[in-house]
């Protein structure tokens, strides 16, 4: 080889290792290093991580990371596989913020979405893919009342839908017909709202204030609920679809005109349960009665 040759030879040699070095230490075009907005802050992820300043000159610093969870399904409908997760958000105090966010897969890489906030110190279990573009997010959370320092024990799901359009997670209303799934849905699966009870006399009663008669079953066999004047405590047991409640406590505050008595009146009559296309938990009452709950 002559000497031009062998110079050229050696200058390709040197720039391809530099391009290969390069390339390895480039950061991949992948959700891992993409732009998330989180709380109407643009943050941007390298190698998963994030690190910025509270306030211009302050030492503490807002930690974004990638927590896990994945789940993979077209989102938007282009025909590419687009990615839902969770990131977590410590901003100096005792708090950390789970979120849930997507990546859609485009030319260049990935698009991130606005991050939608699950909660404080809760415990992430698993996101699944629901019915067409679905995104569905199963957690554990505390009882209402429960303070932060509790473990949380009480399992939540939110349905999810994406608007490609302002990269926004909007929650899905699981009461409509043929929404939701019967065969998957569980009695832990959310907080449930006490709506109605009808009886076999044809009694019909139905809360004034029906947000705040709530009922959330814990996978240890317990139960927490709230009425419009007290909060109960107590077990619970299943065998298939039949339920019964006992050794129930509640708090013994006074309240006029409250509708309480009619709601522990309901959970004491239940013998079976089922679950609707519609959402909705259905507790079969004694005497040929039934109360719903979403």
């Amino acid at each position: 080889m002559n000497r031009p040759n062998a110079v050229l030879h050696a200058a390709t040699t040197l720039l391809a290792f530099a391009a290969l070095i390069a390339g390895c230490y480039r950061p991949q075009l992948d959700h891992l290093n993409a732009e998330y907005v989180i709380d109407g802050r643009r943050i941007r992820l390298v190698d998963g991580v994030s690190e910025v300043e509270a306030a211009p000159g302050s030492a503490a610093k807002i930690v974004t990371r990638y927590f896990g969870n994945e789940m993979r399904k077209d989102l938007d409908g282009d025909g590419r596989e687009d990615i839902a997760f969770l990131i977590t958000q410590d901003t100096g105090g005792t708090g950390t913020f789970y979120y849930v966010v997507a990546a859609l897969a485009i030319e260049e890489g990935y698009r991130g979405s606005q991050g939608l906030l699950l909660g404080d110190r809760i415990a992430p279990q698993t996101t699944e893919s629901g019915r067409q573009n679905i995104v569905i997010v199963n957690y554990a959370d505390r009882a209402p009342g429960e303070p932060l320092s509790a473990q949380p024990s009480i399992a939540k799901s939110i349905w999810l839908l994406l608007d490609p359009a302002t990269m926004q997670f909007g929650e899905v209303t699981k009461d409509f017909e043929g929404e939701a799934d019967p065969a998957r849905m569980r009695l832990d699966m959310k907080t449930w709202n006490w709506t109605r009870s009808t009886y076999g006399d044809g009694r019909e009663v139905v809360p004034r204030e029906a947000e705040r008669f709530t009922l959330t079953f814990s996978t240890d066999g317990s139960f927490a609920a709230t009425t419009d004047c007290n909060s109960m405590r107590g077990s619970y047991t299943t065998t298939g679809n039949m339920i019964s409640f006992g050794a129930v406590a509640a708090t013994r505050m006074y309240c006029a005109d409250s509708q309480e008595n009619d709601f522990a009146a309901m959970l004491a009559s239940a013998h079976s349960y089922r679950f609707t296309s519609r959402g909705e938990l259905i507790l079969e009452l004694q005497a040929d009665g039934s109360a719903v709950l979403r």
